[in-house]
């Protein structure tokens, strides 16, 4: 649904990307649309009123985050049937990506409330392509789980990916990551972009183990996007393979279970075959 190009929005709610870095990112759609909404919900509304003041815009902020999204949903959705148009904005880049929206969204679609999106600064898309790696089959995946459990079984989920994977990573976890990846995929091209469309606006483009190294003592500085090429057709697995991959997450304690549904993923063998070698390695190499 196109709202109106008049200063009178259609009520609904209006998603807008916001800048990433550059203030010129800004799109002339979003500007119109900030400046004529009732109010602007918004991930933080220190960091949203800033953007504001440079867009010389005057709005109500209502904080809207994780942790009240659901609530927020509720009466946005309220005001919308009221006949207000209501805009939401993340902190930086896509709302939804990464960032609270998608409980508005889907709040949205269950009642029946009208919502559009405006299209804008996104990192992911950004990196993606500045990255030089093929865009087809790309996969988004933002922040992997900070738990070891979850985070073993995700890492092993996209172990088999064939298309370019994206990441969301913390400055200060970058080489661990990369380290981790290098051992759950081998050891495959990568690239770091950080800072993008900022002045230092860089892409180092390595594999695994190098970005791994680099950042080891010196963290990059800045938000940062690590995209990490494809799987690509590899020979079949070994047993040996099998319990090279088993033996160091079986000593740091993992299940056998866990261990060999982990190794069966990453290395496209069978879970059963997986889970009897991992038995064999816990007894002490006596065949089960």
């Amino acid at each position: 649904m196109e709202e109106p190009r008049q200063s009178a929005l259609a009520p609904m709610l209006y998603l807008a990307a916001t800048p990433i870095g550059n203030l010129e990112d800004m799109t002339l759609r979003a500007v119109r649309v900030l400046e004529n909404v009732s109010c602007i919900y918004c991930e933080d509304t220190r960091h949203t009123a800033a953007l504001l003041n440079r867009l010389a815009i005057k709005k109500p902020l209502v904080s809207c985050h994780e942790h009240n999204e659901a609530e927020r949903a509720d009466e946005i959705i309220r005001r919308v049937r009221s006949g207000e148009a209501v805009a939401f904005v993340s902190d930086a880049g896509m709302p939804g990506i990464s960032d609270p929206g998608e409980r508005l969204i889907a709040a949205c679609i269950r009642e029946s409330v009208p919502f559009t999106v405006l299209p804008g600064a996104s990192a992911s898309l950004t990196a993606l392509v500045l990255s030089g790696f093929p865009s087809r089959c790309a996969c988004f995946y933002g922040f992997l789980p900070r738990e070891a459990k979850p985070r073993r079984e995700a890492v092993a989920s996209l172990a088999g990916h064939r298309g370019t994977l994206i990441f969301y990573e913390s400055p200060l976890r970058v080489a661990a990551t990369c380290a981790e990846l290098a051992t759950a995929f081998g050891d495959r091209p990568a690239a770091l972009v950080r800072e993008l469309t900022k002045v230092y606006e860089e892409a180092v483009r390595e594999p695994l183990s190098a970005l791994a190294a680099r950042y080891e003592e010196m963290p990059p500085r800045g938000e940062c996007v690590l995209l990490v090429s494809g799987a690509q057709d590899a020979p079949a697995a070994t047993e040996a393979d099998v319990r090279t991959m088993l033996e160091p997450l079986l000593a740091r304690g993992v299940r056998a279970k866990d261990a060999a549904k982990e190794a069966a993923a990453l290395l496209g063998v069978s879970r059963n075959e997986a889970y009897r070698i991992a038995l064999e390695i816990k007894n002490g190499g006596k065949k089960v």
